[in-house]
């Protein structure tokens, strides 16, 4: 009788299962989409029902596709898009509210209200977060604001305020377990990061009480026991939950101080294993990478808002490129001498300048500048934003970095990932697989329910390698380049 282990990613746009047998290797994967609700504001707001519909959907289709017996699945593991935030009643189990994505910013008004009444520094110093309406205490304390009969219910304690990972963890115990692990913990602006408790004066200040917030629970911990809504003959243990981009980072195998890595989507997420103590740091956040084991380990990391949106605006909004494909070969096509830079500031710059005001640019452009010119700065800024926070976190850290693992999909342009490898002096390594959160929380599972060793786990993973081949000079001169330009957008 084989044995497998199941892994749901739920990210912004979909939610995916995915099948992992006793040797961790993926066999099968499947994945149905969810609607996005966005207003004339920009606010975006996702079905929490519609979520958990779509996880148990999802895991008959992807049985379905593998041809297995279901009774063999033994263990499951969650990763989860982070900051999206919901609160629902604790009796009834319904939401109050659509869940309110980690993209919405409508929370600006209360965060502005705790940083005029001075208490910005102390959030920061608590929770090793930026105040920032992006994080999920802000959007909480929106929707118990905002919502009618919230707040009495949550003063009374009879509402759950939660993130997706603990939505999926009491809805697929029917109820018995409200939980979430430390990484998504946090990332929601509650938690305090050297007690490893929720900040009773930190949620105060939201007006959130702690009594309405999940039971913390190690990322490789009992979650509790679930059939997936019937589907199953005999309940399996939910034994793995982690936020995805720590779940990437996991199944990256960066489980040791200085290693780091960077997820490649729409932004990015550049995040760096800092070992057992915390780094604080006003350039990039500190987080929580995990606890496992029993075990803390905390990471810096930087969030970058437009990486493959980039691509996205060159095809859809200038039509220079008809598909992501095309931008290698006009790279490789460009002038070599050619000094054009795209600072992609479309909705300000993140991390490590930290100005929302700040505004796009495309300079350095001559005559002769072209097509190819312009797609290349494209595809470049795209390196010259992860070298920043790269160089930003190992002066904070006082850690060398001579590695850089990679996952997401512009990987799969060679371009890119040598020109990352060459402007960052570093070591590039892109694994043959993709699903790197799911699979971290699936490894977390399978390792903590006895199916893996950690160290064999990791070891069967392929990968390329880009190694450094720029001079240092010609390094030098680009990137003092950029530089110039960021300084031309910047409003502070």
């Amino acid at each position: 009788m084989s044995r497998y282990v199941l892994g749901i990613d739920q990210s912004t746009q979909g939610t995916k299962a995915l099948l992992f047998d006793e040797q961790g290797t993926l066999v099968c994967r499947s994945d149905l989409p969810h609607r996005q609700y966005i207003d004339q504001r920009g606010w975006v707001e996702h079905d929490p029902e519609e979520i958990y519909a779509n996880t148990i959907s999802v895991i008959k289709l992807l049985v379905e596709k593998a041809g297995i017996d279901k009774n063999e699945i033994v263990t499951l593991g969650i990763s989860n898009q982070r900051e999206t935030a919901l609160v629902w009643d604790r009796v009834t189990g319904k939401p109050v509210y659509n869940a309110v994505v980690w993209q919405c910013a409508r929370g600006a008004q209360i965060c502005e209200e705790i940083e005029a009444a001075g208490y910005g520094e102390m959030i920061r110093s608590h929770t090793g977060l930026q105040l920032s309406p992006y994080f999920s205490a802000a959007k909480i304390a929106w929707v118990l604001r905002n919502v009618k009969g919230a707040r009495e219910k949550a003063d009374k304690g009879e509402l759950c305020c939660g993130t997706i990972d603990s939505w999926l963890v009491y809805k697929l115990t029917q109820g018995r377990e409200f939980r979430t692990d430390y990484s998504n913990a946090s990332r929601t602006q509650m938690f305090n990061i050297t007690t490893l408790e929720w900040d009773e004066e930190v949620c105060g200040l939201f007006g959130i009480p702690v009594s309405c917030l999940a039971e913390l629970t190690d990322s490789d911990g009992e979650y509790g026991m679930t059939d997936l809504d019937g589907f199953l003959e005999k309940p399996i243990s939910i034994h793995g939950v982690l936020g995805d981009s720590h779940g990437a980072l996991f199944g990256q195998g960066c489980i040791e101080k200085g290693m780091i890595k960077t997820t490649y989507g729409t932004g990015s997420s550049v995040m760096m294993n800092i070992g057992k103590e915390p780094v604080f740091s006003k350039r990039v956040v500190t987080s929580l990478a995990w606890k496992l084991g029993g075990e803390v380990n905390y990471v810096l990391e930087g969030n970058i808002n437009y990486t493959g949106a980039v691509i996205t605006w060159l095809k859809d909004d200038l039509g220079l490129i008809s598909s992501p494909g095309e931008t290698e070969e006009l790279a490789l096509q460009a002038n070599p001498t050619d000094k054009t830079y795209l600072v992609p500031a479309f909705t300000g710059l993140g991390a490590p300048y930290w100005d929302s005001e700040a505004s796009g640019i495309i300079t350095g452009m001559t005559r002769t500048t072209k097509r190819a010119e312009i797609v290349r700065a494209g595809l470049e800024c795209i390196a010259y934003q992860i070298t920043d926070i790269i160089g930003a976190m190992s002066a904070e850290s006082k850690i060398p970095i001579s590695e850089l693992r990679v996952d997401g999909g512009p990987t799969r342009n060679r371009y890119l990932m040598q020109f990352q490898s060459d402007i960052a002096d570093v070591t590039v390594q892109v694994p043959s697989a993709e699903e790197l959160s799911g699979i971290g929380a699936a490894y977390a599972a399978g390792i903590a329910a006895g199916l893996y060793s950690r160290d064999e786990v990791f070891a069967k993973m392929s990968r390329t390698r880009f190694e450094p081949e720029m001079d240092a000079q010609t390094r030098r001169e680009k990137y003092q380049g950029w530089k110039k330009a960021v300084e031309q957008v910047l409003t502070k």
